[in-house]
C-alpha cells in the first residue's frame, strides 16, 4: 500500500530518454517505483490515463524574494508545473541587510523588477542581517515550492560599502574583502550562488546604476574567489552589451567577462540572452564565444526565453494612453468604473479623441483576446493597428471596441526583446542555451512571462513539433536541475525526490494574464493561469489540481550541498 500511485501514464522522465508507460509509486517524499504496478495498492491514486508523466519544472530565474512572505504558492509559477525555483537573480536580494537599510533595498527591488515597494516593505518581518539568516527565515515560510536562492552583488555591495556603492568607483582592498568574506559565508550557509547586474537599464529610484554595474576586474575576481571556495555553486547575471551610451556594441568584452570569472570560479555560468534591437545580432557572437570557452572545460550555459519579452497593457492595468486627461482619470478606478466610463457615450468619446490627440506609435502592439487565449507568435496581421484599419477607426477606437467585446479582458502585448522568431529558434537549437528569464514574481503590471514552460511545451513541442516530448521536457526539467546542482530533482527515477507533473498534452492551453489584487496593501499584478495541466506533486504531496491549489504545502529549501 503505497502513499500515491500515478496510474495509466506515459512517464516522460526528464532525462530525454524515450517515453515509456509505466505507473509511478511514491512513498513519503521519494518515487520508490515506475513499473507496471496493477494489483498494486495506494492510500491514493491519480488517473493519468492518456496523460504524460514528468518530473516537475525547475526554473532558473525567477524574483520571489518578496512574494514568499506572503504567496505560499508563488502564483503564477504554481500554474505551469513548476516545482521549484531559484530567487534572487540579477544581483538582487535581501541580504546580507544591516539593519535600517531594508527600505533602502525593498526600493531598489522596486525600482529593477517593478515589484510594489510598499508591498514587499509591508510583506516581510526583516528579522536577518547575514544572507543565512535569510535563508533561515525563507526555511521557516510555508511554501509549496521548493525554493533556493543566490546572494546578490547588489546587497553585498550595498551592505561593504553604503550609499558609496551606488557610484562608479572602485572598492577598497578591504572593502574587497569584505565583499569575499560575506559572499563566502552566504554560500557557506546554502546559498545556491552569486548573481549581479550590469544592465544599463537596471537604476536605482533617483536613476543611477544600481550597485555593481560598474565593477572592476578586481571586485569580479574578490567574487570568483568566492565561488572558487564552494563547489557547485553558480554565477549569473545580467549583462551590459553596450557601452554607457546604450547603443555602441561591447559583445566580445562582456561575454569575455563572464568567461574569466567562469574560469576563475570553476562554477557554472549563466547570463540573459535575448535578441536586442541596439545590438542587432549579438547574440551569434555570444553563442560562438561560449561555445569556444566550453571546449576548453568551461560550463557557460546564456539562458533565453522561448518567446518574446513584451510589456502588457490592458484596460484593467496600463493603457498606451494614460497620460492623456481622460484616460488618466481612469487609473485609480476599479475595472468595473472603467468599463461603465466606455460604455458612457460622452465619457468613450472623450476617451477617443483623448487617444488619438496623443498620435503616438502604436504599430508594434499585439491583440490577445480570450477567446484564443494568449498567443504569442507575431503575426502582423494582428496588431492593433492592422485591426483597426481592416475595421476603419483608429488604434485608439478599435481598442475600445474590443474592450466593449469582451467585457475589459483584452491584452496588447509589446514585444521589447526577441520579437525575432528565427532567432529565437537558433537560439534554442544550440546545445548552450539554457531555459531561463521566466521572471516569475517580477515586473508586476508590466510583463507576464512565468508561464514560459506552458508555452514552451505548447508552441514548440506540440504544435510546432520542433522537440521531441522527451527532449522538451528535459529542457525544462533535468537540464535546470543538473546545472543547479539539485541532487535527486527534475528527474523522474527510483529514489528521486516526488515532484511530479501530470500532464494533458493534447489540452495545454494558455489563459489571457489577467490583473488582480492580492499583494500587500492591495497593489495590482498579472496572473497568467494554464488549462491541463491536471496534478503537480511536490515532495509527494499533491499541491496543485485542476489548475488549484490543493491545500499541501511540502515545498522546501534547497540549500547548496544538502
Amino acid at each position: 500500500m503505497h502513499d500515491l500511485i500515478i496510474r495509466g501514464g506515459t512517464v516522460v522522465d526528464g532525462t530525454g530518454s524515450a517515453p515509456v508507460r509505466a505507473d509511478v509509486a511514491i512513498d513519503s517524499d521519494r518515487v520508490v517505483a515506475i513499473d507496471d504496478l496493477a494489483g498494486v495498492g495506494a492510500k491514493r491514486v491519480i488517473d493519468a490515463d492518456g496523460r504524460i508523466v514528468t518530473p516537475g519544472f525547475v526554473d532558473l530565474h525567477s524574483h520571489f524574494d518578496a512574494q514568499i512572505g506572503w504567496d505560499p504558492n508563488l502564483s503564477s509559477s504554481c500554474y505551469h508545473g513548476v516545482t521549484s525555483v531559484l530567487m534572487g537573480n540579477c544581483g538582487m536580494s535581501f541580504a546580507p541587510l544591516r539593519p535600517g537599510d531594508h527600505e533602502t533595498l525593498a526600493r531598489m527591488m522596486e525600482s529593477v523588477e517593478d515589484i510594489p515597494g510598499d508591498s514587499i516593505i509591508a510583506g516581510l518581518n526583516w528579522d536577518w542581517e547575514s544572507y543565512g539568516e535569510y535563508l533561515d527565515a525563507v526555511d521557516a515560510m510555508p511554501k509549496g515550492l521548493n525554493v533556493g536562492g543566490m546572494v546578490g552583488h547588489v546587497a553585498m555591495r550595498y551592505y561593504v560599502s553604503g550609499e558609496r556603492s551606488i557610484e562608479d568607483s572602485a572598492l577598497s582592498d578591504d572593502e574587497l574583502l569584505e565583499l569575499q568574506r560575506v559572499a563566502t559565508e552566504a554560500l557557506q550557509a546554502g546559498a545556491l550562488g552569486v548573481s549581479t547586474s550590469r544592465s544599463l537599464v537596471h537604476r536605482v529610484p533617483d536613476g543611477r546604476h544600481v550597485p555593481g554595474t560598474w565593477a572592476d576586474a578586481r571586485e569580479l575576481g574578490a567574487l570568483a574567489a568566492a565561488l572558487r571556495s564552494a563547489p557547485g555553486a553558480i554565477f549569473e547575471g545580467a549583462p551590459r552589451f553596450t557601452h554607457a551610451d546604450g547603443s555602441t556594441p561591447r559583445i566580445e568584452e562582456e561575454t569575455r567577462m563572464f568567461i574569466d570569472v567562469a574560469r576563475t570560479s570553476g562554477a557554472n555560468t549563466t547570463f540573459n540572452l535575448s535578441t536586442l534591437g541596439s545590438v542587432p545580432g549579438h547574440w551569434r557572437s555570444v553563442l560562438a564565444d561560449a561555445a569556444r570557452a566550453n571546449l576548453d572545460g568551461l560550463h557557460i550555459r546564456p539562458q533565453t526565453t522561448p518567446r518574446a519579452i513584451g510589456v502588457l497593457f490592458s484596460l484593467a492595468a496600463s493603457t498606451p494612453w494614460d497620460r492623456s486627461p481622460s484616460w488618466a482619470a481612469l487609473q485609480f478606478l476599479p475595472l468595473a468604473l472603467r468599463m461603465a466610463a466606455l460604455r458612457d457615450s460622452l465619457q468613450r468619446e472623450a476617451l477617443i479623441a483623448d487617444g488619438e490627440a496623443m498620435g503616438r506609435g502604436i504599430d508594434g502592439l499585439y491583440v490577445m483576446t480570450p477567446e484564443r487565449g494568449a498567443r504569442y507568435e507575431l503575426d502582423r496581421e494582428n496588431t492593433l493597428v492592422a485591426r483597426s484599419h481592416r475595421n476603419g477607426r483608429s488604434a485608439v477606437a478599435e481598442f475600445v471596441a474590443l474592450c466593449l467585446e469582451h467585457d475589459g479582458a483584452v491584452i496588447l502585448n509589446w514585444p521589447v526583446q526577441n520579437g525575432d522568431f528565427a532567432a529565437i529558434e537558433a537560439m534554442l537549437n544550440d546545445p548552450n542555451i539554457i531555459m531561463g528569464l521566466a521572471d516569475a514574481g517580477a515586473h508586476a503590471t508590466q510583463i507576464m512571462d512565468a508561464s514560459q514552460a506552458t508555452y514552451f511545451l505548447q508552441h514548440w513541442v506540440r504544435e510546432r513539433e520542433h522537440f521531441t516530448i522527451e527532449e522538451g521536457v528535459r529542457r525544462l526539467t533535468g537540464d535546470t536541475a543538473e546545472f543547479l546542482g539539485l541532487r535527486d530533482r527534475g528527474i523522474l527515477r527510483v529514489g528521486a525526490y516526488a515532484d511530479v507533473n501530470v500532464i494533458d498534452f493534447a489540452a495545454l492551453h494558455l489563459e489571457l494574464p489577467e490583473i488582480v489584487h492580492d499583494f500587500p496593501g492591495g497593489a495590482p499584478r498579472y496572473v497568467q493561469r494554464a488549462r491541463g495541466i491536471d496534478a503537480t506533486v511536490v515532495n509527494g504531496a499533491v499541491f496543485m489540481e485542476g489548475g488549484e491549489p490543493a491545500g499541501a504545502l511540502a515545498g522546501r529549501l534547497l540549500r547548496r550541498g544538502a
